[in-house]
């Protein structure tokens, strides 16, 4: 029954006896998209998705499509209508939508992304998957495709978003976007995890078989994928769904607060927020939309080669260079020892690989609060950590032991003294609550 073709020639029809179909706009052997038109005094363009029901659990089916036309955030598609209804004698589902005006698809093929239009793009992604997971569903089909531009709002389709308990997921894996473990029909929350690697990869490079790379070895990514952008991708992008980050964690990342000034003391906690985009103008439009004062800040360091450290985990980071550059407590120096303290250039070390304790959610959800547990490292000249030892344990043996053993995984980047890697000292914090498992490294 259903082919390109077939579906093309239904333009024309009216489903349901409510929704004419103008214009095939695309499809697959199982479903295919229409532009049609919702009937008002006003009458408001949809978009109409019709799905091949033949050999399905209709009743299952429509009831996911239902409970996600009752799911409503300002970044995620909204659905207007759901049914079903027959065709030529054929059974077919269908999803009414809002009507979008570009998506990612469209644009990667002609040019990859800027670093400014990434950091765009990554907070409605990350705001509607917090928002779907809190709610028990998980999205299951993060590709370029799906991620769209709906005015001046970039929103996420909802059409495939499904129950996260649903334990006999027919979905398979299709290509890189979809998370290994898709190929044996699971599909989780951590699979959503994996697919935003994958497309901030794909965003940047205009090639998502990079992913692949990434997830093999923590080398993989290219070096011209630039901070915090790279550190995240790569966190997203591990085989092993228990160790990808979480999307609090992605957020952090992205705080222009957790890369604080000098001035702010060392032990000020960075919160991780959520990133105020509603309102933004999408990043499909031609010419680029302006950017926020601060994006235009954080571009112009991009640009300038003068961007501070990333934070591994939205906590303070050491600005690169300033244990060289911090003023002493004691007089300058004299003329004639300035040129050897010029000579000792120090260069700060940042984290290289990060691992975030291995805690099931059962253990989680007896948390009250937040517990803190600190760990000193001593980290030797090649990155590894030397030694291990609590600054503070916090009220619970688990859970310092959890923090302990995933520290003594952790990797850095050596600082460098007069060109050469040197050994160092680093202050972890892992904070554990009901919602969420934060690191922050610093060193000292």
């Amino acid at each position: 029954m259903t082919n390109p073709e077939t579906w093309k020639s239904w333009e024309g029809r009216v489903v349901d006896g409510k929704f004419p179909l103008r214009q095939y706009l695309g499809g697959s052997d199982h479903s295919a998209v229409f532009l049609t038109e919702i009937s008002t005094p006003d009458p408001q363009r949809a978009a109409i998705k019709l799905i091949d029901a033949r050999g399905m659990d209709v009743d299952g089916e429509l009831a996911r499509l239902r409970a996600t036309a009752a799911l409503t955030h300002p970044h995620l598609i909204h659905t207007l209508d759901t049914g079903s209804c027959q065709i030529d004698g054929d059974l077919v589902l269908y999803i009414v939508m809002e009507y979008a005006d570009d998506d990612l698809a469209r644009i990667l093929p002609q040019r990859a992304l800027e670093p400014s239009e990434v950091g765009d793009l990554l907070p409605p992604v990350i705001d509607a998957l917090s928002y779907l997971h809190g709610r028990g569903f998980v999205h299951g089909r993060i590709k370029p495709s799906n991620v769209l531009a709906v005015g001046e709002q970039l929103k996420l389709s909802a059409d495939n978003v499904q129950f996260a308990d649903n334990t006999n997921s027919t979905r398979r894996r299709i290509d890189a976007y979809d998370a290994p473990e898709t190929a044996a029909g699971i599909v989780t929350p951590e699979g959503d995890i994996w697919s935003v690697g994958a497309i901030l990869v794909a965003a940047l490079t205009q090639n998502v078989a990079l992913a692949e790379d990434g997830s093999a070895s923590k080398t993989g990514l290219p070096q011209n994928i630039p901070e915090p952008f790279r550190s995240i991708a790569r966190e997203c992008l591990h085989l092993d769904p228990k160790r990808r980050c979480s999307l609090a964690l992605i957020q952090a990342c992205l705080q222009p607060t957790g890369r604080v000034a000098r001035s702010v003391p060392a032990e000020t906690e960075a919160v991780a927020v959520p990133s105020p985009s509603r309102g933004r103008r999408p990043i499909f439009g031609v010419p680029l939309a302006l950017i926020a004062l601060l994006g235009i800040v954080v571009a112009a360091m991009y640009w300038r080669g003068k961007r501070p450290e990333v934070p591994t985990a939205g906590a303070p980071a050491e600005s690169a260079g300033e244990s060289a550059s911090a003023t002493p407590a004691v007089s300058p120096p004299s003329a004639t020892a300035q040129p050897e303290a010029l000579k000792k250039v120090t260069t700060a070390g940042e984290v290289a690989h990060r691992v975030l304790p291995h805690v099931p959610q059962s253990a989680l959800d007896t948390i009250t609060g937040t517990i803190k547990v600190r760990v000193r490292l001593k980290v030797d000249a090649s990155g590894k950590v030397a030694s291990a030892t609590f600054q503070a344990s916090g009220p619970s043996r688990y859970f310092a032991a959890q923090a302990m053993k995933a520290a003594e995984s952790w990797e850095f980047t050596p600082p460098q003294v007069d060109g050469q890697p040197t050994a160092s000292t680093w202050l972890l914090e892992f904070r554990f609550r009901q919602t969420s498992m934060l690191a922050s490294a610093q060193r000292v």
